[in-house]
């Protein structure tokens, strides 16, 4: 349970309670005393974005009717796999999601919601069901809770003026002036966290450059662990203040994978943990990886090729995974090593009190930091569906606790070395590496797409229709036709930009 004493959620302070408890009668009491006179659903539809239904408050009555029944809407336009002929589907807002719009002039209540069948059962296709079917089997198999949270990189561009211009390729953590949107980075970490969003922290990233008279910033948004069904929620509605802020703020930002060789893209990791009631279950006794993690990495290991039909979904997305840009290439990984496909984070698992020695006037603190502990996959980006994503990764972990050679397999696959170095050309040749194009991605999910749909947790029409999206990018022989053409990589992230 959440300690509320600091949320910046304006509902939750109102009401005082965990946005879990919450009921339609603290929705309306919200509503009622706080004047506000719309609200708006909020749902993912296939093309990965947020939509939007508004709903000007007539009366008692019709809030009720539509906190209690939702609303009817046309699924053949949100999703490729409803068919027009049986389209209408309902949308049924989830309150625990309750938050007041930090756009809207009007006063205006928003919520998430979940799609519902005619037969008022929840939509087994949709990306939001798919990542609670996941997460649940993923429970039922092993009593543990499948936690995670996003890195969210991206750029900001606008016209550059050319003042404290700042190093190439070197942004990482820079303080203004050099870094020239920190003011518009933490403004959307606190509308984020007015949406419930549970934020650790933000800090400009390493790319920037001028391109064109246009300055390209990178920055990045990280969140804390939790639920992987509210962490989609939470990186979702992030995506929709960033961009909702930049166009009031007239920058342009974008999350696309690629913006031009040679500089850095934009990932999306994602950190996973374990939590058996409630405590991290990543560390042993030993303070080293536990069992637990080691299997959830191993399942990782074996599913990474075709995780990427989820993570990397359009042709620009295999420009960022290439060698030397701290993106991986090679199924494998390590401690603290940047060029890997999973890395072990540095934790927190000595028992060196470092407040204590940075102040000496504290007392040595009882306070227990394994339970910062998580794994992090590096492949995904911008493009992702998200909840497809954390998705797969959830069955992943489950696959991995099911694998007999689970541990033999994280054995084979750890490196302690920079994998792209020459030097270590023969460690790298060993390793199994990640698809270069889309169509590679949708042979690989093709392969092991038995694997997703077990359970009934991966629908087969919605594994079908992501290969079928994958090639149609006919994107094979796409790293040779750019090279030749530097044109075509400029076309390809303009028709990506604002992908995701």
């Amino acid at each position: 349970m959440q300690n509320l004493a600091l949320t910046k959620n304006e509902v939750v302070a109102y009401l005082g309670k965990d946005p879990k408890s919450f009921t339609r009668a603290d929705i309306v009491r919200y509503i009622v005393n706080n004047g506000i006179e719309m609200v708006n659903f909020m749902y993912p539809a296939g093309d990965g974005r947020l939509k939007t239904l508004n709903f000007v408050i007539n009366d008692l009555e019709h809030l009720e009717s539509v906190l209690t029944a939702g609303e009817r809407v046309d699924g053949s336009s949100l999703f490729s796999f409803v068919e027009a002929g049986n389209s209408d589907l309902y949308v049924i807002p989830r309150y625990a999601t309750a938050f007041r719009d930090p756009f809207a002039e009007i006063p205006t209540l928003t919520m998430l919601c979940s799609f519902f069948d005619k037969d008022g059962n929840p939509l087994a296709t949709s990306p939001e069901q798919t990542l609670r079917k996941a997460c649940r089997a993923f429970r039922e198999a092993t009593g543990l809770e499948f936690q995670a949270m996003g890195e969210l990189e991206y750029y900001v561009i606008s016209p550059d003026d050319g003042v404290f211009p700042a190093t190439d390729q070197h942004g990482y953590h820079e303080s203004g002036p050099f870094a020239k949107f920190n003011d518009f980075r933490t403004r959307c970490m606190l509308y984020i966290a007015r949406t419930g969003g549970r934020i650790k922290y933000g800090h400009s990233e390493v790319g920037n450059f001028t391109l064109q008279g246009m300055n390209y910033e990178q920055n990045e948004i990280e969140f804390l662990p939790v639920a992987a069904e509210d962490a989609a929620d939470q990186l979702m509605l992030a995506k929709w203040v960033i961009r909702n802020l930049a166009r009031e703020m007239n920058y342009n930002v974008t999350f696309a994978p690629k913006i031009t060789a040679g500089k850095a893209g934009s990932g999306l990791h994602i950190h996973m943990r374990l939590m058996r009631n409630g405590k991290n279950a990543m560390l042993g006794a030993d303070r080293r990886l536990s069992e637990e993690a080691r299997r959830l990495i191993a399942g990782l290991m074996d599913l990474a090729p075709s995780i990427t039909a989820f993570g990397n979904t359009n042709p620009t997305s295999y420009f960022r995974l290439v060698p030397h840009q701290e993106a991986p290439t090679s199924v494998c990984w390590g401690d603290r090593n940047r060029s890997v496909l999973v890395r072990v984070p540095l934790g927190w698992n000595s028992d060196r009190d470092m407040s204590a020695v940075a102040n000496p006037l504290e007392a040595p603190s009882a306070y227990d930091a394994s339970q910062k502990q998580t794994i992090e996959i590096r492949s995904a980006d911008g493009s992702a569906d998200i909840y497809m994503l954390l998705a797969s990764l959830a069955v992943a972990a489950r696959h991995g606790f099911e694998m007999k050679d689970a541990l033999e397999v994280a054995d084979r696959t750890y490196v302690d070395v920079n994998i792209h170095d020459e030097a270590n050309a023969a460690k790298a040749s060993a390793l199994s590496q990640l698809p270069s194009c889309c169509a590679a991605s949708a042979d690989c999910l093709e392969a092991q797409r038995d694997i997703y749909e077990a359970e009934g947790i991966f629908p087969a029409a919605m594994i079908s229709g992501l290969m079928a999206n994958l090639r149609s990018f006919s994107d094979s022989t796409l790293h040779s036709r750019a090279n030749a053409d530097p044109d075509l990589m400029s076309t390809l992230v303009a028709r990506h930009l604002h992908c995701g």
